[in-house]
């Protein structure tokens, strides 16, 4: 698998899995709600706390077609259309928040939907881009990008291996093979039966590149599965509060579910450890304590041809191992063994 940089952070089959805090649009177009955001995303302790870029006439026609139409859920707002242009980050802030996370010490992304957008985070030294998966299909925009040379964070949801494969020829087209591909469900919420982390497997064996997953499930359970699964990214939607208004926040999850998020992604790459299979430190105690070996059942002169009837398989293991019984029984004993006694090779 194709190691990646992304700053000062590695992106590799043994690196620590790196965890981007989506805030999204879930700042309500408050500046100060989008700097609480980021303190959040501090707190936690994840690696990176990510914006949108976008503006609404530049990612969706105002157009009157059914399909374009929002259900009563979104309180109001008639279109998707209008709902966007109600979610726009303001681009005066972009600058002042990338400046903040620099002082709190968290990386600043944002996902750009324009070309105007790529420019403008170009202009504030984004270490990557993080493209949509909705957007993986526009060839022309990819391209655009990858010519930055910058690492590129790819979401994938609904796409299939030759979509993606169109999506990678295009980038690399550009002389940009920095690529990392995020398995993504787009469901909002997404149903847990339809989340598929195997399809992980699937990539990575394909394109050899790091695999990793952007989650809109509920809750914090499938991010952390998909690192014990092998993600080396995991995205994942966060808010202030669920109950706040805006289409993204029913979905995310709070800022004590994002530290526990993060608590669990780091525990479960711990508990992964080594392939290797064998006796941990902590384990020697009850090694010894808890398994069982072979035991005199009663006094053993010594000479004595020691007899089945003779022997017991007890704890602690402090003897000879089970394995050995058939060996033991028929022996002399070389001396004196009392009942209770571990039997030995040293008293056989």
């Amino acid at each position: 698998m194709r190691s990646i940089s992304i700053g000062d952070r590695l992106i590799s089959e043994d690196s620590p899995c790196f965890i981007i805090a989506e805030a999204g649009s879930n700042h309500d177009r408050d500046l100060g709600q989008a700097k609480k955001l980021i303190d959040v995303a501090v707190e936690a302790g994840a690696d990176a706390v990510k914006f949108q870029t976008f503006t609404a006439d530049k990612i969706a026609a105002n157009t009157s077609h059914p399909i374009m139409k929002l259900g009563d859920e979104y309180e109001g707002v008639p279109t998707l259309y209008e709902l966007y242009k109600g979610l726009e980050l303001p681009r005066e802030w972009q600058r002042e928040l990338k400046e903040y996370a620099d002082e709190k010490g968290i990386m600043f992304l944002s996902t750009p939907f324009d070309y105007d957008a790529v420019e403008e985070l170009e202009e504030l030294e984004m270490e990557a881009y993080k493209i949509a998966s909705f957007e993986m299909v526009d060839i022309p925009f990819l391209r655009y990008i990858a010519k930055k040379n910058k690492p590129i964070i790819l979401s994938t949801g609904m796409a299939n291996l030759g979509e993606i494969e169109d999506a990678l020829n295009a980038i690399y087209e550009q002389g940009n093979n920095q690529v990392i591909l995020l398995h993504c469900g787009i469901s909002y919420p997404m149903p847990v039966e339809e989340v598929n982390l195997a399809a992980m497997d699937t990539m990575k064996a394909a394109f050899r590149l790091p695999v990793g997953y952007s989650d809109h499930t509920l809750g914090i359970a499938i991010p952390i599965a998909a690192v014990a699964r092998g993600a080396k990214v995991i995205e994942k939607h966060f808010t202030l509060d669920r109950n706040l208004k805006g289409p993204d926040h029913k979905f995310a999850i709070e800022p004590d579910e994002l530290k526990a998020m993060v608590k669990g992604i780091r525990d479960a790459e711990k508990a992964i450890g080594s392939s290797v299979k064998e006796l941990a430190d902590t384990e020697r105690l009850h090694h010894q304590r808890g398994r069982r070996s072979i035991f005199a059942k009663m006094d053993i002169p010594k000479g004595t041809i020691i007899t089945e009837d003779m022997l017991a398989v007890l704890r602690p293991g402090v003897g000879l191992m089970p394995k050995y019984f058939d060996i033991v029984v028929g022996r002399e004993a070389r001396k004196d063994i009392k009942k209770n006694d571990p039997i030995t090779w040293e008293v056989i």
